[in-house]
């Protein structure tokens, strides 16, 4: 494991209601190792290089302490949102760990986006947490075809293993759900799949499914994506330059679709609009935040 300097670990956000309510982000890991065909993160804009070595961030755990203690405003901490905070690392390191403790302590609320079942090993501390605060667990889950996933995700844990892990937090009481992102044309975008996530979404436990859309590629990072194309899909790359050419979106979520999402998630009694998934998971504490703003003005 390498160690990179830092300076900071807490960003503060500022698209809160556009990405589930948080207010603070922080990445506690440069990288990843899951090897997903089409991760975002890969793009050059990023400035990740040798995206698929994991390296940590130096001092992290100090320099969160400091920031932590220092913040007036409490809130929603957004972790995993550029490299997945459960690598295989973590598992010996620890720091995702030390860092949600540290958010326990100070009394911040989470949101976690992962695609590592090893999320289930910290569900002590997302349960504490969730005493007090806000708790947010999202699986993103793309295929529901565990043979899809070995090819598309070569490194991350199944989707069958992904589900089991939610069903086990859920059980606890937390708030958990699916980032059904991206759809993939061509790959992932049929009805049957989304029909297959949503009802599997359901029942293990998960209270949301959430969509963007399809796959997003940049430069280098189409490069990647073309290449894993014609090692795993012959033919497929031309018919993504026909119908795509390089726009920077290639989103095969169409109508009907889009339609199907919202029947099945309706179907189910999931949330699927961004605003009520960020209402619903919110509102279960707000009657400590009423109470806390009594005991102030008493």
């Amino acid at each position: 494991m390498e160690f990179i300097p830092a300076k900071t670990i807490l960003q503060k956000s500022t698209y809160g209601n556009r990405w589930f309510g948080i207010d603070y982000n922080m990445n506690l890991y440069k990288g990843c190792p899951h090897g997903c065909i089409y991760c975002d993160s890969r793009s050059d804009c990023y400035r990740i290089e040798n995206f698929d070595t994991v390296r940590a961030k130096a001092n992290a755990i100090e320099i969160l302490t400091r920031e932590l203690q220092t913040k007036r405003q409490k809130g929603v901490i957004g972790i995993g949102a550029m490299s997945d905070t459960y690598n295989p690392f973590e598992k010996q390191y620890e720091i995702t760990r030390k860092a949600l403790a540290l958010i326990q302590k100070y009394g911040f609320g989470v949101s976690v986006e992962t695609k590592s079942s090893l999320m289930v090993r910290d569900i002590d501390l997302f349960a504490e947490i969730n005493e007090r605060q806000n708790v947010i667990l999202k699986f993103t889950i793309t295929t529901a075809s565990d043979n899809l996933s070995r090819i598309i995700e070569p490194h991350a844990c199944l989707s069958s293993e992904r589900f089991k892990a939610m069903k086990q937090l859920s059980d606890k009481g937390l708030f958990t759900g699916v980032l059904l992102t991206p759809i993939i044309p061509f790959i992932t975008d049929t009805e049957e799949n989304i029909k297959q996530i949503v009802r599997l979404s359901y029942e293990n436990g998960a209270k949301f499914v959430w969509s963007m859309g399809g796959v997003t590629l940049r430069a280098n990072q189409r490069i990647y994506f073309y290449d894993k194309l014609d090692r795993h899909f012959p033919g497929l790359k031309s018919r993504y330059v026909n119908t795509f050419a390089n726009n920077y979106v290639c989103n095969s979520l169409n109508k009907n679709l889009v339609n199907t999402i919202k029947v099945e998630c309706n179907k189910y009694g999931l949330f699927y609009k961004m605003s009520d998934i960020i209402k619903a998971y919110k509102q279960k504490n707000l009657h400590f935040e009423q109470l806390d703003l009594f005991t102030i003005r008493k």
